[in-house]
């Protein structure tokens, strides 16, 4: 992808971040707050969607604001790529249902990509996963091309299987790749 010049004669800059657990995706926060800002020195970026505090993996900022509209629209069909940790085996009635659309509060998703995978080779989460001895967990890649919020906790809520970690690893053309938490790319 090109540069392209923006109004104030700046080239596009598109920044991959993954974004650690607990960190809010904005710049400024309450006292005792992880930020973007901790991170990334860039000036004048900003983050195009959201990650909930609780969520990790693939933030991506921009200065150019026709791309960070591209990217976070749903009409524009961004597919993004999500490896979900939830609480016991899905059946395959929980994968279809996911699969064919969930009835969430706001409405009913749409048709996702959903199955079954091994657990994907990623750091530790600090602080780890609160799991129960008896209670077994799969891990699932979900891909969606809108992003209601919280939509992937309330899917996996909604047929039986809670969230328990919940990593984004692509939104369109950019992946994670090998960036460690906290670690950011400028492509």
């Amino acid at each position: 992808m090109n540069p392209k010049p923006q109004r104030n004669n700046q080239p596009t800059k598109v920044v991959l971040f993954n974004k650690p657990f607990n960190t809010l995706c904005q710049f400024t926060g309450e006292p005792g707050d992880s930020v973007l800002a901790d991170y990334i020195p860039i000036k004048q970026v900003y983050a195009a969607g959201r990650l909930d505090k609780d969520s990790e993996g693939l933030l991506l900022l921009t200065n150019n604001g026709k791309l960070q509209h591209k990217i976070t629209d749903p009409r524009h069909k961004q597919q993004k790529i999500y490896w979900v940790q939830v609480e016991n085996i899905p059946s395959d009635q929980a994968i279809e249902q996911l699969c064919s659309g969930v009835q969430l509060k706001d409405g009913m998703t749409q048709p996702a990509s959903v199955s079954r995978i091994s657990e994907p080779d990623v750091w530790p989460r600090n602080p780890p996963v609160r799991e129960r001895q008896n209670i077994p967990t799969c891990w699932l890649e979900i891909k969606l091309t809108e992003g209601k919020n919280r939509q992937v906790r309330r899917m996996t809520a909604a047929v039986g299987h809670p969230t328990l970690r919940l990593i984004r690893a692509q939104i369109g053309q950019w992946s994670l790749g090998d960036l460690k938490p906290g670690e950011y790319k400028l492509v």
